[in-house]
């Protein structure tokens, strides 16, 4: 069975920190159990403009863009933009 890591980029960090908390709460709670499945990436919706990045999570009205990578056995899921729906593709 694949392990998956989440890692956070700064960008993704400093949207975090801008939602309010218990909306953010729920965003970190939604991808730790994405991550906890089986296939993870079975959640998600793959980008079709990977300049963005490769896939998204749709979590309500908010949008997580991620990259995945391979270090060993541990499968990588890179946040790299946690936006609402409306300015997420804007600023990226």
């Amino acid at each position: 069975m694949k392990t998956f890591q989440l890692r956070y980029s700064k960008k993704a960090l400093g949207n975090l920190k801008k939602l309010q908390p218990k909306t953010a709460r729920r965003i970190l709670e939604k991808l730790d159990f994405f991550i906890q499945q089986k296939d993870p990436l079975g959640f998600a919706k793959k980008l079709t403009n990977p300049l963005y990045g490769t896939y998204r999570f749709r979590i309500g009205d908010y949008r997580v863009i991620f990259d995945t990578d391979k270090e060993g056995n541990i499968e990588i899921l890179m946040v790299l933009a946690i936006k609402h729906r409306k300015e997420v593709y804007r600023d990226l």
